[in-house]
């Protein structure tokens, strides 16, 4: 007796030919990438609509009058601030809404493209990189499978941030919000979105290794954001070659609102993506459509040794980081001349600055910005000591350790270069931030002030690396919690009088320490414990990485 049974037809199958279809496992990668972030997209999104709704609220707060306003919209008419945000669209009635879609249009633009350039590259190139999507595409999923699924969680996370955003600023109830403007700008931040979506599903395909590809995209982005400021400053057609123009030029709360940029938007997104598609299928899996570049006969003899092998590895990014923060800085160091005139005029505005007895509104100004400043260069100092991380889940860390080299020289060579680059970081911005305002305000010593208000901050920021190195020996699983560091700053010590937090909260960062110089005088204790906590962290780490299993792969 036999028994027959039928043969499952799988979702591969095309045509009598037997071939697989490209987009087969499709739906099924989707649900894999939404389980796998499942924490990431909805702090992501959460993020994205807090940034306006709180940005909204801060202006209800900071600028409670048409008066504010309107000196607020006189002010934006400099050449800075034209750079940072774009031209005021409707400066003759300068109301809440246009107020939102003209000064957060253009930055919030730019948050949205960065998370869909981080999410892509998670989804696909980094894929490519370890392995996985060879192993899957051995089975039954398709060629385009991949980058389709990625597309479809990213664009998604988007739409979603987008709408979120929308209904956020629509039930504000502030004067000059109305719902198709909120919808509008909700729209255009989600289509800029969508447009950096499409050129990352480019760059992964052009370089074999993830870093590379999201060095590209995001050199796109910056790209972007110079045309942009290029082409506002002068008026000219060059702002109309940036995608994170389209949105302002769709005119949110104005009178005149235009819904036909988004056309321009989608299309060029759509574009995009069609291409990334298209170079997709002209290359092999884990390969690039450039091919690698050939390397030296011999090796530099910084690289017999782990220090300079580490600096190889983290060069491009903290020159990136470098330069970045320097010009971000030198952006708010044009626009010292014309604090003092804007926050006299503005007194709501100076409710939010440190309440510093016999300081000027500059310096108390600046104390501010370079608290922030040194905050941001702390996600720099995160990121180079994840990389500790990165090396050892792909694998290359092991045959390093197989050698001669000790763990805790090969740790405390990525950490060297932790503490170093962000140290570097931090006095880039306080250097382009005092080199910019010396010249504007005339006076040299502005810049000798600023590199010292940025040197105090260093032992704050070396206090997320120490965390970061502690969680990476000692329980390496959860080394995302040092991400807390700089998002708890950024709420707290940065927006906290916002927020209108309690002055306790301050506390729980380091940053909420640091004395405000140059408003206020050093306080050596703070930065002694600083740098005392993060020596003992440190070294709780390096035990902590001596004693613990790799993981091999």
């Amino acid at each position: 007796m036999t028994t027959a049974t039928a043969r499952r037809r799988g979702p591969e199958v095309m045509g009598s030919g037997g071939a697989r279809h490209p987009f087969a496992g499709t739906a099924t990668m989707t649900r894999l990438a939404l389980r796998r972030d499942r924490i990431r997209v909805p702090v992501w999104v959460g993020a994205l609509t807090l940034l306006t709704v709180g940005s909204l609220q801060s202006f209800r707060d900071t600028y409670p009058t048409l008066e504010d306003r309107q000196t607020v919209a006189q002010l934006a008419d400099l050449p800075a601030m034209i750079g940072m945000v774009g031209r005021s669209y409707q400066p003759q009635d300068y109301n809440f809404g246009v107020m939102l879609g003209h000064q957060m249009t253009v930055m919030t633009a730019l948050v949205f493209g960065l998370m869909s350039i981080l999410l892509m590259v998670r989804h696909t190139r980094a894929e490519e990189e370890a392995g996985r999507a060879e192993l899957l595409r051995s089975s039954v999923v398709g060629r385009h499978a991949t980058l389709a699924s990625a597309l479809i969680l990213v664009v998604s996370a988007n739409l979603l941030a987008g709408l979120l955003t929308a209904l956020g600023v629509a039930s504000s109830g502030l004067e000059g919000i109305t719902t198709s403007g909120s919808f509008l700008y909700g729209a255009s931040l989600a289509a800029a979105g969508i447009v950096f979506a499409g050129v990352t599903a480019i760059t992964v395909q052009i370089t074999e290794y993830g870093r590379g590809a999201m060095g590209m995209a995001l050199g796109v982005l910056g790209g972007a954001y110079a045309l942009r400021a290029a082409g506002d400053i002068g008026e000219n057609f060059l702002r109309w070659l940036s995608p994170l123009f389209w949105g302002q030029a769709s005119r949110p709360f104005a009178v005149d609102e235009r819904w036909w940029p988004l056309a321009l938007t989608l299309a060029t997104a759509g574009i995009l993506i069609l291409v990334g598609f298209r170079m997709s299928i002209m290359r092999d899996v884990g390969a690039g459509l450039r091919p690698p570049k050939l390397g030296a006969p011999e090796g530099s003899a910084a690289l017999t040794n782990p220090l300079g092998f580490a600096v190889r590895l983290q060069r491009a990014a903290a020159i990136a980081w470098i330069a970045g923060l320097a010009v971000f800085g030198l952006t708010y160091g044009m626009l010292v001349n014309g604090v003092e005139d804007m926050l006299e005029q503005l007194t709501a505005l100076g409710d939010v600055l440190p309440d510093i007895p016999g300081a000027s509104l500059v310096d108390s100004w600046v104390a501010m910005l370079i608290t922030f400043l040194s905050i941001i260069a702390s996600i720099q100092a995160v990121l180079a000591v994840n990389r500790l991380r990165s090396e050892e889940n792909a694998g290359r860390a092991e045959p390093i350790l197989a050698t001669g080299v000790s763990r805790s020289r090969w740790m405390g060579s990525h950490l060297t270069v932790a503490f170093v680059s962000s140290a570097l970081v931090v006095m880039a911005a306080g250097l382009g931030l005092g080199g910019a305002g010396a010249i504007a305000l005339g006076d040299p010593e502005f810049l000798v002030r600023m590199l010292g208000a940025a040197a105090a901050h260093i032992p704050a920021v070396w206090f997320a690396v120490g965390v970061a190195a502690a969680l990476f020996g000692v329980a390496p699983r959860l080394q995302g919690l040092a991400w807390v560091i700089p998002v708890y700053g950024v709420l707290v010590v940065y927006m906290g009088a916002i927020f209108g937090f309690p002055e306790w909260m301050y506390n729980y960062s380091p940053f909420g320490h640091i004395s405000e110089v140059p408003a206020a005088p050093l306080e050596w204790t703070p930065l002694i414990v600083l740098i005392a906590l993060t020596a003992a962290l440190t070294t709780a780490g390096l035990a902590g990485f001596r004693r613990r299993d790799l993981e091999s792969k």
